[in-house]
């Protein structure tokens, strides 16, 4: 027996995103040329709750790369998670290099979250929410992998994107040291989070 569904994935999350300027000189290898804006690429760092009654359950911490395609993509260059099923889906069903890591997250007037692995420290936050009126959003994009090729995941979304603010340390020597002492642009809260992963 599989230890995880077979795709498409349904699943629900909390998510809490920031989206940096980085210059490409500094980006992690990846499968195809990122969309560049005035010489600088879009990274986006995400910590998600994955919650009932979506079919899987579990803490997420990853970063990805616009890049270039005929339509809304990214490649994801860094993940972690808690479940071995999400971990092992995610690599046998669309390459996504999920690894196991130790991710705490607190709730409250402030969402805080740490990642580690048995190694060392990855990444901390804090975020709070700012005034606004969250709109519901349907949306969509591809995941862009490297398998033998390029392999494109199609992902679908209804989230309600609400603004925040957010406070990062990342471990300088870590697989997101590219991102210490940089400050995002922006940050939104995407609370009760529809997903659509995979074919």
């Amino acid at each position: 027996m599989s230890l995880y569904p077979p795709q498409p994935w349904h699943l629900t999350a909390d998510a809490r995103v920031s989206i940096w300027r980085v210059p490409p000189s500094a980006l992690p290898a990846l499968p195809a040329e990122p969309l560049m804006v005035a010489g600088m690429a879009s990274v986006f760092t995400a910590w998600i709750d994955y919650t009932p009654p979506g079919q899987l359950s579990y803490h997420e911490l990853l970063a990805a790369v616009s890049i270039k395609a005929r339509r809304a993509s990214c490649s994801i260059t860094e993940i972690w998670v808690d479940s071995e099923a999400s971990m092992a889906g995610g690599r046998e069903l669309w390459a996504i290099p999920k690894g196991l890591a130790t991710l705490d997250f607190t709730s409250g007037p402030a969402f805080t979250a740490t990642a580690a692995t048995s190694g060392d420290w990855i990444a901390t936050a804090a975020f709070k929410r700012r005034p606004g009126l969250p709109l519901r959003v349907p949306t969509s994009f591809e995941v862009v992998q490297e398998r033998d090729g390029l392999l494109r995941t199609p992902v679908g979304a209804k989230i309600r994107p609400r603004p925040a603010s957010a406070d990062w340390s990342f471990n300088p020597d870590g697989p997101l040291g590219y991102l210490d002492g940089r400050r995002p642009v922006a940050s939104l809260e995407l609370p009760s989070s529809e997903l659509r992963f995979g074919a």
